[in-house]
């Protein structure tokens, strides 16, 4: 089999599993619908062996749940499922941005205050897109600069669980990433190593909590069975 066709291959589950997730996370589906494999997979124009192989994925991140002789299931989706995937993120990127705190170079410093003026003026500009694009540049960069690969890939992992349209809601929290954006280069130019730290794991954080609310005005949860669910 040709490389480009391997790769694609791969590709396709990884894209029915990002478009199963959206549906549930945007409250397209609730927990306890039944998801329709012929469905999907003409919704995203594959064939029903990469749905399958979707959705498996998705049962091993907890997301589905697979009912004997009926297929697969929605599985509960709780606030606290949104903070425990922030949690981990936060534990990852923080560790990754006090190890950057030590590496940063004056180079790489220069970079990262590019990609804050970028991203100061598109906030003037008001361009959402362009506001989370580089949001999530400059944490990419930041990873990246740690030089930690092992671990970012780790970091990778957790935030595959939601799609990438919630972290640019939260990277588009323009009041948050203005402030503590600027916080954060500082704490890199200054190799603070502890006070990076402390402030990239309590801005993963405070996304959860945005997250959350924007999940609620979606109307995710219904508030009864989200008080049940504990």
């Amino acid at each position: 089999m040709p490389l480009n066709d391997r790769s694609r291959r791969q590709q396709l589950p990884e894209e029915v599993a990002t478009y199963v997730r959206e549906m549930i996370i945007s409250g397209e589906v609730r927990a306890g619908d039944f998801l329709r494999i012929e469905r999907i997979a003409e919704a995203v124009g594959v064939s029903t062996t990469p749905v399958r192989e979707g959705l498996l994925a998705l049962r091993s991140e907890g997301f589905v749940e697979m009912v004997p002789r009926r297929g697969f299931v929605v599985a509960p989706f709780t606030k606290q499922d949104v903070r425990d995937l922030f949690w981990a993120q936060a534990q990852l990127a923080a560790e990754l941005a006090a190890r950057a705190a030590k590496n940063i170079t004056p180079q790489q410093i220069a970079e990262l205050e590019g990609i804050l003026k970028e991203h100061e003026d598109a906030i003037a500009q008001g361009d959402t897109e362009r506001i989370s694009s580089l949001g999530h540049a400059f944490h990419r960069k930041i990873n990246l600069i740690a030089d930690s690969p092992r671990l970012a890939r780790l970091l990778g992992s957790v935030v595959t669980n939601l799609p990438n349209r919630f972290y640019a809601t939260i990277e588009g929290h323009v009041t948050t990433t203005q402030e503590e954006h600027p916080l954060l280069l500082d704490a890199l130019k200054k190799h603070a190593g502890k006070r990076a730290k402390t402030i990239m794991e309590s801005h993963i954080l405070d996304g959860a909590d945005h997250l959350i609310d924007e999940l609620e005005q979606r109307g995710l949860w219904d508030t009864d069975a989200e008080a049940n669910a504990g």
